[in-house]
């Protein structure tokens, strides 16, 4: 059985900075792609950015040079750290194996 489970979420000041991560289980292969996403109740579930098995990532033009996304397969993790929080970073936030249609349950950004 496929799990995603994010984990780091919370309450955090503008200018600050935290980590998300994801531990992803249930796959024998690391070779597929993993992305967050976030959502809020106006703009609904955005992506954020994506990376693929050799590392190679994307970013929403919104985030680029505040947030980076990483994996370590060998520990069947995905990160996301986020610096230069604003408050409009506030969302929940996801992480997703797209191609399959598999999320996690999501844990909470606050900035304020």
């Amino acid at each position: 059985q496929v799990q995603l489970v994010e984990s780091g979420g919370g309450s955090f000041q503008p200018g600050g900075s935290l980590t998300l991560s994801c531990v992803v289980s249930g796959y024998t292969s690391n070779r597929y792609c993993l992305a967050w996403f976030r959502e809020t109740p106006g703009k609904g579930r955005v992506p954020v950015a994506g990376i693929d098995n050799e590392a190679s990532a994307n970013y929403a033009e919104s985030v680029k040079g505040r947030f980076s996304i990483s994996r370590d397969n060998a520990k069947n993790t995905l990160y996301l750290q986020l610096n230069s929080l604003k408050t409009e970073d506030t969302a929940m936030y996801y992480c997703a194996k797209i191609a399959n249609n598999y999320w996690g349950q999501g844990t909470q950004v606050t900035v304020s």
